[in-house]
């Protein structure tokens, strides 16, 4: 099956995000089996080498750059313009901000000139490039990553939306625009049960599918030997505001506690491209902000506990996924959780669980204190892994989807 894969992030090296990660690796199983063409946006920071990178692992890449705001469509002027758009059309800005007619033109010569036989959106952004009447004619697939609408919700109950003026005004319209975009594709692809069930309430007919993230075990291989000590460990990228606010979180509420009553304690901030407001935690007593680093399994496999204090964020998250798969010890809130049977009856203790500051505490100290405790940990959760969040088993659910 000829397949046309759309993806606005450009998905290489799989090692930028969890946007980036899931495309490479649902293109790379995909590639084994199928012709797959490749259309993507290239920013400033993707150089020639990582193009490259791309081109050998598809049959066909197309890329274009980015649109770059200009005097007309950036400032305020032309956030104003999009969010009349908004209104009247129903597109975010944001997804306007990344539309290319240039890309659209491509889009829509590759299907008149049968280039494809299916086609993916590879996160909601790209929806905007499916015509609704494609339907007719062939597969179409959106591959959600999580609810937009969800997300928006949640930042404000939780009290971390960037800015809560802006998307108390935009709930309702992504509530509106997100049931629009459903009914455009054969089947929607979800990451988590609980993202099914909030997209199956924008349109009880779709079909949606859930298909949760792997690991890549040559990355994340599992460490040999548990260090001890009392080093916390946090991943991901540090410019996602999810992220900035669980290092914030993490940094400035948890780890004070745990200095407290183990002095020596210490905390890495380790993914790439970290803003202001985390580089600034590096001057916090024991906390190292490392920006950008050539392998996280080294930075895990160091720490005594990796904490994923996400406070908003749908879908599975891969860097839960990523610190079983390593062998470490972690403890997460429900967030971080998300989508995974990590306690409970009948289910074996793979995590500790925490959403309040004494939680953490209370669960850091249980760990810092227990190395029996961490080693369950470590093996439940790599087993978990190994038997339930493997590529392999996301690429053929894909697969199936894609051709059944």
């Amino acid at each position: 099956m000829k397949i046309l894969m759309i993806s606005s992030t450009f998905p290489y090296p799989p090692t930028k995000g969890g946007t980036q990660v899931r495309t490479f690796n649902l293109l790379k199983y995909l590639s084994q089996r199928h012709p797959i063409t490749v259309v993507t946006q290239r920013t400033p920071d993707v150089t020639d080498e990582e193009v490259e990178g791309l081109r050998q692992c598809v049959d066909r890449l197309q890329v274009f750059p980015r649109p770059q705001p200009d005097g007309a469509t950036g400032g305020a002027i032309g956030k104003v313009g999009r969010f009349g758009k908004f209104l009247l059309q129903g597109t975010p800005p944001g997804v306007l901000s990344a539309y290319s007619r240039a890309l659209q033109s491509w889009i829509d010569e590759a299907v008149g000139d049968g280039t494809c036989e299916a086609i993916t959106c590879e996160h909601s952004v790209n929806e905007i490039y499916v015509r609704p009447e494609w339907k007719q004619r062939f597969k179409t697939v959106v591959n959600v990553h999580s609810s937009v609408y969800g997300t928006c919700k949640q930042q404000l109950e939780t009290g971390t939306a960037e800015k809560p003026l802006r998307d108390r005004i935009n709930l309702p319209l992504l509530y509106r625009y997100e049931r629009q975009y459903c009914s455009k594709f054969d089947r929607i692809v979800a990451t988590t049960p609980e993202d099914s069930v909030q997209l199956q309430e924008f349109n009880p007919d779709a079909r949606i599918e859930v298909i949760p993230n792997g690991v890549d075990f040559g990355e994340f291989p599992c460490r040999t030997a548990d260090p001890g000590g009392h080093h916390l460990t946090f991943i991901g990228a540090m410019d996602n505001i999810a992220n900035i606010d669980a290092a914030r979180f993490l940094t400035l509420e948890v780890l004070p506690e745990i200095q407290r009553r183990y002095p020596d304690s210490s905390l890495s901030l380790v993914g790439a491209r970290p803003v202001p407001e985390v580089s600034e935690l590096a001057d916090r007593p024991g906390v190292n902000v490392t920006g950008r680093v050539p392998s996280m399994a080294e930075y895990l496999h160091q720490a005594t506990v990796c904490v994923i204090p996400m406070r908003t964020g749908f879908g599975i998250k891969n860097k839960t996924l990523e610190a079983m798969a390593a062998g470490v010890p972690v403890v997460a809130s429900d967030r971080g959780l998300e989508g995974l049977a990590v306690d409970g009856e009948g289910v074996p203790l793979r995590a500790l669980r925490a959403n309040r500051v004494d939680e953490y505490v209370a669960a850091i100290t249980r760990l810092f204190e227990d190395a029996e405790l961490r080693g369950q940990l470590a093996e439940n959760g790599r087993s978990l892994v190994e038997t339930e969040y493997t590529w392999e088993r996301a690429g053929r659910r894909y697969e199936q989807i894609l051709i059944g």
